[in-house]
């Protein structure tokens, strides 16, 4: 056998074993990510809906989108508010929560921005059979730190807890009643997004309160 063939053998069965150890690799860390995101998940469907014990899913496509975009649209004419951009968040997950005895709760969502300052951001936001925010968490957040990141501060997020309120706006002056938020100093992008977020998880939750989800 020459030389070459040898080389390319020995080349061929390096390259083999190196793509076995990686696969194995890949599907040890990939186990180990699932188990971290369902983690994830999990804390934050405990921190925005305190007292859940399961969940069932409920479904979202594009025409519900595109419905609650309307919604926040005509919302926003109605009241003549101009939000620093224009309503690009999407629902991408409905849970309906319940407790241990199997009673419900509310609805929990996961929501993406595309207004954020940082590109986008991820929210999970629980809101109650009443109608109120009962907690927001973020999945995924990249905005400036000191600025838009505070809009993670429980002193920000709670201007959107327990309000009997359907629709939110935000304000660089002193809010006027409970369905204004202060804008994040420096960092009305954020707010923007947030807001939209949260809105679109009022809307829908709204929406859903006249379904029977049996």
């Amino acid at each position: 056998m020459s030389r070459i063939v040898k080389d390319v053998l020995i080349l061929f069965a390096i390259t083999l074993v190196a793509g076995l150890a990686l696969g194995a690799v890949y599907n040890f860390t990939s186990d180990a990510r699932d188990k971290q995101e369902k983690r994830t998940l999990n804390e934050a469907y405990n921190t925005v809906m305190p007292g859940v014990k399961s969940t069932k899913e409920i479904k979202v496509d594009k025409k519900i989108n595109d419905y609650i975009a309307k919604e926040v649209n005509s919302k926003e004419k109605e009241l003549n508010y101009k939000a620093y951009n224009p309503y690009k968040a999407k629902i991408e997950g409905v849970l309906l929560a319940k407790d241990k005895a199997g009673k419900e709760l509310g609805y929990i969502f996961t929501v993406t921005d595309e207004e954020a300052y940082g590109g986008s951001l991820t929210m999970t936001v629980g809101v109650d059979i009443n109608g109120s925010v009962k907690g927001i968490a973020f999945l995924a957040i990249n905005e400036t730190p000191g600025l838009g990141m505070k809009a993670q501060d429980d002193n920000f997020l709670k201007e959107y807890y327990g309000k009997d309120v359907q629709f939110f706006t935000y304000t660089k002056d002193t809010p006027e009643d409970d369905s204004q938020v202060d804008a994040i100093s420096s960092a009305t992008i954020t707010t923007n997004a947030v807001t939209h977020g949260v809105d679109a998880c009022l809307i829908l939750a709204n929406h859903l309160g006249g379904e029977s989800h049996e």
